[in-house]
């Protein structure tokens, strides 16, 4: 009897550990090939969020879950991206947190859309990803539009730059990007001197830059990543070209400066990043920074807090809902306040953060340094 009465408890038990609800957060990013640091920092981000909700018995409707990671690597290739979407889909994650890039995160948001699986991208910039028309598609950080009215307003009144160089990469990221700077250019009365394109994989820029220098830039605003625009930075070096770069968040890490073959000087990047915090907001990011140096070893390159925040912004919709289930908290997740460490997460009509904040930086030393903050 008292064996019997034994193994009924243990049945018991066993069956509670079972009933435990796991909600599968996915996340997808470059985790190998020329942008794999971004990726891994985007990941990084997401598993320590995960393990704060886990930590913290984070419940939904009062029950408590397990949350778990289910990561994808898509490479940075769109026609990978949308196998790694397909795989979270056939896996019925409750989640995704992605993609990094904007040509990665387009083409997959079909597939989370017809899964009905919501989408939140930490990192992905170009207005297309939201202009969609799902709604399953959300973003944290600003979009093209403002980071190249941004940038655009402070080459010509603040750098003082009268001829400028544009370069892109040929990505849905690059493009978009360059397009806005030079929409807000034009809108200042200032035409580029010179209009170039390579491709996200090229390490030769000898033809363009040579076409560039014969228009004597004191400006090469470039539309791509830190991987390509570090080599383009020492080539220009090699040929005189004495000017400025300029560029978005794909170039603002510090990974510029090995990769420029440390020919990069103090000063001469100016970029932008699509997020930051104001004021009040620097000693939670201060905070998460020193968090996330004593959990990995390495510094944050960008992305991290925006997918920290992302599924902590999740978590709060699923609570709010009561429930995990994509189609129950994708209404709660639609108008969800969350005060995370870039600024409220809060979600306009068309899945764009509110009153998204960018901030300039320059590098002194080879490390990132502010200059200001804008909207």
């Amino acid at each position: 009897m008292k064996k019997q009465a034994l193994l009924v408890l243990a049945l018991s038990a066993a069956g509670v550990a079972t009933a435990q609800e796991v909600v599968k957060i996915g996340h997808v990013a470059s985790m190998t090939g020329p942008v794999a640091h971004f990726g891994k920092d985007s990941e990084n981000g997401v598993r320590m969020a995960i393990d704060a909700l886990n930590a913290r018995g984070a419940t939904i409707g009062g029950k408590k879950v397990k949350w778990v990671l289910v990561p994808e690597d898509d490479a940075g290739d769109p026609k990978a991206a949308t196998t790694a979407a397909q795989k979270l889909a056939d896996a019925r994650v409750n989640a995704v947190i992605g993609h990094e890039t904007s040509g990665t995160t387009i083409p997959a948001a079909k597939i989370y859309n017809d899964a009905g699986i919501p989408q939140v991208s930490p990192s992905a910039t170009n207005p297309k990803y939201t202009q969609l028309g799902y709604n399953t598609a959300f973003r944290v950080v600003a979009n093209d539009i403002q980071l190249g009215r941004a940038l655009g307003r402070y080459a010509v009144k603040t750098m003082g730059a009268k001829r400028i160089a544009v370069i892109d990469d040929r990505t849905a990221y690059g493009q978009g990007l360059v397009t806005e700077f030079t929409n807000s250019l034009r809108q200042q009365g200032v035409n580029p001197v010179a209009r170039e394109f390579t491709n996200d994989k090229a390490t030769d820029f000898a033809a363009i830059l040579t076409r560039i220098r014969a228009g004597n830039p004191d400006l090469v605003f470039f539309g791509g990543m830190n991987a390509v625009a570090g080599p383009m930075l020492r080539q220009m070096k090699q040929l005189g070209i004495n000017a400025k770069m300029m560029g978005g968040d794909g170039i603002c890490s510090d990974a510029m400066q090995p990769l420029s073959g440390n020919t990069m000087t103090d000063g001469q990047v100016v970029c932008a990043e699509a997020g930051g915090v104001e004021e009040k907001g620097k000693a939670g990011m201060d905070k998460f920074r020193a968090d996330y140096k004593k959990r990995f070893g390495i510094d944050v390159q960008i992305i991290a807090p925006y997918s920290y925040d992302a599924v902590l912004a999740i978590a709060s919709a699923m609570d709010k809902a009561g429930s995990s289930a994509p189609a129950k908290y994708l209404p709660a997740l639609a108008k969800v306040r969350y005060p995370g460490v870039t600024g409220t997460i809060a979600f306009d009509a068309h899945g764009d953060i509110h009153d998204g904040v960018l901030t300039l930086y320059t590098f002194k030393g080879g490390h990132r340094t502010p200059i200001g903050v804008t909207k």
